[in-house]
């Protein structure tokens, strides 16, 4: 065999092979061959935090047929992934491969593609490189870095809050996070507040509403029902005039392409996907060769995909659609890799249509048109502003808004617009109007909304939180640990387990669940992989303080009792109260007699079906 390239799926070595033709053969490594050993700290920390390899079980015989291929193989390719982890699965490829064939300097090439494209495929073997040994360091760094809090941390929370619990460096923030918003909502106390409206109409016999914004040159603040009915008493018999009239042309520009957070958080938004599915269909579509690298944290989209979309605008939709000069974008992330791109398609010609129906082609729809608007023509919306004075005892402002789109631009790939036209008649300063009806409100407060994984997302992006690659995955163990779950509206709430953890977290280890402290790690992390910074002295000035407190939190913190959740059950063995407690297929109700009483039962769930017979919820068991 003359070239031997080792790729982590089958379907991407089946892409792969469409281009390369027969003088390559394909393997796959199905990911990693090798990590960390499962129950065991495989960190030397009195060795400069050097991390100990094993092979995995389950991949021995695969690892023995790839090393045997790799022997015969006059060339060897590694065409992982391009990002850090890609990186560090090539070296450990070549590390296992140098140990079972005992060849040293194996003659490899390390070849890099952000799509699976002919050109981009071409171009990488005709300029292939060694290793980076700093992306290498950096994601070892990364590991190691989360196998030190997670080994330390997670027997801790076994014995001082309950066990089978774990600790995360990323996902005890993002815990963090969903516990603090529930506990604002809970702390949250509505406050009443009144909104007035008027419905008015002037020469021309057309009715509209205007909104109270300002009393006497002060914002419009009622707080009650006697306010409002004197605010309303005085209006009834007051006088209107318009003031003021303004109306201006507002361009609503398009938004940037994707980055791995954009597609999940509009993946959620738009399709009722959940993180972990989003990257599923991306990863499928990537390793077909349809979309660009599914982990990018860029907007900047290659020249020549910019001039393909430019062209695809002005066949399509005409000349007005297309900007006269290309859209370029900045991310607003000091931590963004710049040099990526954003998540595209790879060929304008192919629609989603010719994708596969189900998940992967919704998702290529969304990435397709999102392509595609953002080198568009902004849109122009007509917006209308009345200002409307009332003058009776007191002085009121009164605002109307009105707006409709002169120009769809962007819009019309969508076929429907973000925004809701309201269009109001010819009015003109000075015009005395009519009253028709004064029309009081009365509302309250509401608290902060609950997460969905959309915004969680956005939030962990915002405060620096973790990387395009971690998102996804830290959702689903905070779920797999039962320290979230799914509410109605794709909202997320914390279980009493995840309110506890955080509770212990916040008291004895403060910095590990501190936004700033986990951001300015994940800076250390990128110093590192651009070759500034070393991973000993940052695992030192880490570790030594961080087992110290291990230790002392060890030896004097009590055990924390974990809440647990009341229900109107009865048990039918003793009669005491059943409540919800977690295992490992998720709830179930328990007595809360344990361990006099052991009784169980499954907890029925809401299955979201109306029963035909009485329209009562159909549970599901």
């Amino acid at each position: 065999m003359k070239n031997l390239v080792i790729v982590e799926s089958p379907t991407k070595a089946r892409t792969l092979g469409q281009f390369l033709g027969k003088d390559y053969e394909l393997i796959a490594s199905m990911g990693h061959v090798r990590d960390l050993p499962r129950g065991e700290f495989g960190v030397d920390t009195e060795k400069d935090f050097e991390p100990k390899y094993v092979i995995p079980k389950e991949k021995i015989k695969m690892v023995n047929a790839l090393t045997k291929s790799t022997a015969a193989a006059e060339n060897l390719f590694l065409a992982t992934d391009p990002d850090r982890e890609g990186e560090a699965i090539a070296w450990n490829l070549l590390k296992v491969i140098e140990q079972k064939e005992k060849i040293k300097d194996k003659n490899y090439q390390r070849v890099v593609f952000h799509e699976i494209t002919k050109d981009a495929v071409t171009d990488a073997f005709n300029h292939p490189r060694k290793i980076d040994g700093d992306l290498v360091e950096a994601q070892q760094a990364r590991r190691v870095l989360d196998r030190l809090v997670g080994y330390k941390l997670s027997p801790l929370l076994w014995k001082k809050v309950k066990s089978k619990l774990s600790a995360g460096r990323v996902q005890s923030v993002a815990l963090r996070l969903v516990v603090d918003r529930e506990r604002e909502i809970e702390a949250f106390k509505a406050e009443e507040y009144w909104t007035v409206e008027v419905n008015l109409e002037g020469d021309v016999k057309k009715e509209f509403s205007a909104n109270l914004v300002k009393v006497d040159e002060k914002k419009a603040e009622i707080g009650n029902k006697k306010e409002s009915d004197k605010v309303v008493g005085d209006l009834e018999k007051a006088n209107y005039k318009v003031i003021e009239v303004k109306a201006k042309d507002a361009r609503k520009y398009p938004n940037p392409p994707f980055t791995t957070s954009t597609m999940q958080q509009a993946a959620s938004n738009n399709l009722g996907f959940s993180a972990k599915r989003t990257m599923r269909a991306a990863q499928k579509l990537y390793e077909k060769g349809l979309i660009t690298y599914m982990r990018t944290d860029s907007v900047n989209l290659a020249s020549a995909a910019v001039t393909s979309v430019r062209k695809y605008i002005e066949k399509t939709y005409g000349k007005d659609y297309l900007p006269e000069k290309e859209r370029r974008y900045k991310v607003k992330s000091r931590l963004a890799q710049e040099a990526h791109e954003a998540i595209r398609p790879t060929n304008m010609n192919t629609v989603s249509d010719s994708v596969e129906v189900g998940d992967e082609q919704k998702l290529y729809k969304l990435i397709y048109n999102r392509t595609v608007v953002c080198q568009m023509a902004e849109a122009v919306v007509a917006e209308t502003t009345i200002d409307i004075e009332a003058l009776g005892d007191g002085k009121y402002l009164f605002r109307a808004s009105g707006q409709k789109i002169k120009f769809d631009g962007w819009y019309k790939v969508y076929g429907k617009a973000p925004i809701k036209e309201q269009v109001l008649p010819e009015i003109r300063k000075d015009e005395n109007l009519k009253l028709n009806k004064v029309i009081p409100t009365q509302k309250f407060t509401e608290p902060p909304a609950r997460y969905t994984e959309a915004t969680l997302i956005r939030d962990l992006e915002k405060h620096e939180i973790g990387r395009p690659s971690t998102y996804a995955p830290t959702i689903s163990t905070l779920y797999d640990r039962f320290y979230i779950e799914k509410l109605e509206n794709r909202k997320i709430g914390p279980t009493p387990i995840g309110k506890t953890t955080v509770d212990f977290l916040v008291k004895y280890f403060p910095n590990i669940v501190d936004l700033s402290f986990t951001a300015k790690m994940e800076g250390e992390l990128d110093e590192i992989a651009r070759g500034e910074k070393e991973m000993k002295p940052m695992m030192q000035e880490f570790w030594e303080p961080f087992k110290k407190q291990v230790d002392k939190v060890l030896e004097e913190a009590e055990k924390m009792k974990v809440d647990v959740e009341k229900t109107d059950e009865k048990c039918d063995k003793c009669g005491k109260d059943m409540v919800v407690r977690y295992g490992r297929y998720g709830k179930f109700l328990a007595c809360s007699g344990f361990p006099d009483c052991k009784n169980t039962k499954a907890l029925a769930a809401d299955a979201g079906v109306v029963c035909p017979d009485d329209g009562g919820k159909v549970v599901r068991l």
